[in-house]
């Protein structure tokens, strides 16, 4: 089930939020009618975990709706990882047996990853290696494994750290593993961020407000620009290499590089959104990549939650940047080929992450300073322009396949520099490529905002903020009802 579908917006999230606040609400009000205020602390105590079993069971519903089978291999995470919790806090006094129990833990976890996600990658890179053909069948990859097995990891990890508290009802650890909301694809939410919420939160319409217009923003990224330049993509995609120009294969990737930061944003605003209906706050996962300098900002920008997961769990176990040079190049190069790793099952996601691994290595040591002295536009295109080389090994199917298309970018085996399609691709297009441009920046969000609080009035907000997100929204589902769009593009990841 996806979040830009009519099965959601208008069944499954509506019966969410009925279920979630009226049938709480009018439960109140029959106790009120009964003079029971004095049990009210009782009541309000049930109704949370009401709230929480709506939650979990809405929750479970939406990931068994595309592959009901799959419900089984969540169940069991959710049993296993609730019950090593409790292991690892019971053994923290020896540490020898609560690291037992993590390292028992966390090789199950990975190897469940392994198995779904690379067991045809590392069965097909041996048969081409060696002279042998060991048989193997690529079964569907469970929908958002790599984010909730990293939730599940920072929570074991974090309760053998004694950072946080272990999880003793079940109910809430299974809501946390869960929520749908994010469940799919992110942001990834850290159980010590999130912690207190399971348990104490407090819904209001301001929360609800916001959350919806959370929602519908990020349903407008997904929609109404995500799907429409991915068109755009998919068109140049198809072609030919002997048809594509370089501009042509230029605007291809131009392409993509919006659709999918506006795609996963998207989705991203749209899990946010959820997270404030139901009263918790989840962090943000973007912060408008596409204005840095710098391939080091990029990341600070770009996929924020999975970039605050390796760094803690990953990169300064390893020891970080308090290392010797070569202990740090190390440790840079092994964070990002298991992020490269994390994203795909193929050697072109292991090249993207070594890319970018060496790129970083690179600014750290060598372009530190030089950077610095150009002027910050040259060093926004310098980023843009490796930033998008980067997306043509995510989005090839092959290796092979992104080595030939960055030929085509550079005049090797195409159309020559400039033809015909790459010019009506570019004109045809010409306001969803400003759309996409401001978009990309805060200047839209800005002026917008700048407008509406000008007046320091709150009905004005509130009026404006009505009638822009109504006529979005309505244009969402103008286009879901008669056309056909993508999955979120995480989705396979």
């Amino acid at each position: 089930m996806l979040f830009s579908s009519v099965v959601f917006l208008f069944t499954f999230l509506p019966i969410m939020l009925v279920l979630y606040y009226l049938v709480p609400e009018a439960y109140k009000r029959i106790i009120y009618k009964r003079g029971a205020k004095e049990t009210v602390g009782k009541h309000d105590s049930f109704l949370r975990v009401y709230k929480n079993i709506v939650v979990l069971t809405g929750s479970l519903i939406f990931y068994a709706w595309g592959e009901p089978v799959y419900i089984f291999l969540m169940v069991f995470s959710i049993l296993f990882n609730y019950i090593s919790g409790l292991d690892i806090a019971r053994n923290l006094e020896s540490k020898e047996k609560a690291r037992a129990s993590l390292i028992f833990n966390v090789t199950v976890n990975l190897l469940i990853l392994g198995f779904f996600k690379y067991e045809g990658f590392l069965l097909g890179s041996i048969n081409a290696v060696l002279p042998i053909d060991i048989p193997f069948r690529e079964l569907p990859l469970p929908i958002g494994i790599s984010f909730y097995t990293f939730q599940i990891l920072s929570y074991i990890i974090d309760v053998y750290r004694g950072e946080v508290e272990v999880q003793t009802n079940i109910i809430d650890f299974a809501v946390y593993v869960t929520m749908f909301p994010q469940l799919i694809a992110g942001p990834i939410v850290q159980y010590a961020d999130i912690d207190r919420q399971l348990h104490v939160r407090k819904e209001t319409a301001e929360n609800f407000g916001e959350g919806v217009l959370f929602f519908i923003r990020g349903l407008s990224k997904k929609v109404l620009l995500a799907n429409t330049i991915g068109m755009v993509f998919n068109k140049v995609s198809l072609m030919d290499a002997g048809q594509i120009s370089v501009l042509s294969a230029w605007l291809g990737c131009a392409a993509y590089t919006f659709q999918i930061y506006f795609d996963f944003s998207g989705y991203s605003d749209m899990a946010v959104g959820l997270g404030k209906m139901l009263g918790f706050e989840f962090k943000k996962n973007f912060f408008y990549p596409y204005v840095s300098t710098s391939i080091t900002e990029f990341w600070r920008r770009w996929h924020i939650s999975l970039g605050t997961w390796f760094r803690e769990y990953v990169y300064i176990p390893l020891g970080g940047n308090r290392v010797s040079k070569r202990m740090h190049v190390r440790n840079i190069m092994v964070v990002w080929m298991l992020t490269g790793l994390w994203h795909g099952a193929a050697w072109n996601f292991v090249m993207w992450g070594l890319y970018y691994g060496i790129l970083l290595l690179i600014e750290k040591y060598m372009l530190a300073d030089v950077l610095e002295r150009f002027p910050a536009v040259v060093r926004h295109i310098y980023c843009l322009v490796l930033v998008m080389i980067g997306w043509v090994f995510f989005f090839s199917p092959t290796l092979g396949s992104a080595l030939n298309y960055l030929k085509l970018m550079i005049g090797i085996g195409g159309h020559g520099f400039i033809d015909k399609q790459s010019l009506y691709i570019l004109i045809t297009n010409g306001w969803m490529w400003i759309m996409l441009v401001l978009g990309s920046t805060p200047a839209v969000h800005d002026f917008y905002e700048g407008i509406i609080y000008s007046k320091g009035q709150v009905k004005v907000k509130a009026a404006a903020n009505c009638v822009v997100y109504t006529m979005m929204f309505i244009l969402c589902v103008a286009y879901l009802v008669t056309e056909s769009y993508n999955p979120f593009l995480y989705f396979r990841f």
